[in-house]
């Protein structure tokens, strides 16, 4: 996944064992599927937490509820 905003996708790198024996390892964005407000409209949309945490996305506020009838 990668994250829609900062671009943050998945590291490649090795994994080195005590015999230094390397291997390819994969560490992936820690990415979140959020609703938010985009151009005016709520869409889905993967963000990645260090975005969310900054504000960098805005997220819709929650309708009023139409009274119920007596």
């Amino acid at each position: 996944m990668t994250c829609e905003i900062c671009g943050k996708r998945r590291m490649v790198g090795n994994k080195i064992s005590h015999s230094n024996i390397k291997t390819k390892t994969k560490q992936f964005a820690n990415v979140q599927k959020v609703r938010a407000v985009v151009k005016g409209k709520v869409t889905r949309v993967h963000v990645c937490t260090r975005c969310l945490r900054s504000g960098k996305i805005t997220k819709p506020t929650a309708q009023a509820r139409p009274a119920a009838a007596r």
